[in-house]
């Protein structure tokens, strides 16, 4: 595995240079995928960036889980947007027990659609919920890092890296593909992130989601506007595929604090996946415009 101090180096590279570097990793087709907000608010964990935290006043709409037949509908949509992948997202530390059969539900009525395949990230799991999510027939599983080890205390101080680590272990334990990544932005240093990208090389996520912090009024980041740049996004995303080479770099919430130019440049340089459509508590660009933007680049949709 390339070291930290190789990839300080390559961080600090012309970009150019930089970016010519990760485009021998990136492939010529762009994986779709998609969500749907199945359970949004009241979460009892003090992460500063989310507005589904209990502990800020956020204005958010909170609801219950949603009905099958919600999450069914908004399959069928994702798939004629053209993602290959579906995820189940849930607020919350781990699994609600009195939800728990309902979301399996939902993972074998996603698993029907032709040509889609389950994602799930219903939280901080147990060893038990693990193997009932595998057998139920879910195919991958989300769970971010979101941080770097060293930084996450500055994050969140109601669970600990560690509990993300375990999950991560757990669902690979019980033969699901993994999905992990990061929010960028945080007010992390550079030698941070390029701790990120060797702690996720470690773990060895089939896909690693790139989320870019959008400032969320009244959490305690909600003035984060300025930690991070475009230039040092693109670096980013560049040393991520470079450290990460089998995994797929996927655009996520906040790439919209990305110009349309250097969204085209991540996605011929370093970055093979896209979640269409909107995100969780934030909007995103039109699946149609993900599609043109693909294509235009001679790219194909997987």
């Amino acid at each position: 595995m390339i070291s930290k101090q190789e990839l300080l180096k390559l961080y600090n590279l012309e970009l150019d240079r930089l970016l010519e570097i990760s485009s021998k990793c990136v492939k010529n087709e762009v994986e779709f995928c998609s969500l749907v907000n199945a359970r949004n608010g009241k979460c009892s964990q003090n992460c500063k960036y989310c507005a589904q935290s209990s502990h800020y006043r956020t204005d958010i709409n909170s609801f219950p889980l949603i009905e099958l037949d919600e999450v069914r509908k908004a399959a069928i949509k994702a798939r004629k947007n053209r993602a290959s992948r579906f995820a189940v997202v849930t607020s919350g530390k781990t699994p609600d027990e009195s939800d728990f059969d309902k979301i399996l539900e939902m993972i074998k009525e996603v698993n029907k659609i032709d040509g889609i395949k389950s994602c799930a990230s219903i939280g901080i799991l147990n060893e038990k919920q693990a193997e009932k999510l595998s057998k139920s027939g879910l195919k991958r599983f989300h769970h971010n890092i979101n941080t770097s080890k060293s930084y996450y205390p500055e994050i969140c101080t109601t669970h600990t890296f560690e509990d993300r680590i375990n999950t991560c272990k757990l669902v690979k334990k019980y033969g699901m593909e993994l999905c992990c990544g990061v929010i960028l932005g945080m007010g992390e240093s550079i030698e941070q992130r390029v701790e990120m990208a060797l702690e996720l090389a470690e773990i060895e996520p089939d896909s690693i989601p790139i989320n870019i912090l959008m400032p969320i009024p009244h959490t305690p980041f909600e003035n984060y506007h300025d930690k991070i740049d475009e230039e040092n996004i693109l670096r980013t995303l560049a040393i991520f595929k470079i450290a990460n080479p089998n995994s797929i770099i996927r655009f996520c919430g906040g790439r919209i604090r990305l110009s349309d130019e250097n969204q085209k440049i991540a996605l011929k340089t370093c970055v093979e996946g896209i979640m269409v459509g909107d995100y969780l508590t934030t909007t995103g660009k039109s699946p149609d415009e993900d599609i043109k933007t693909v294509e235009s680049l001679g790219k194909s949709i997987k």
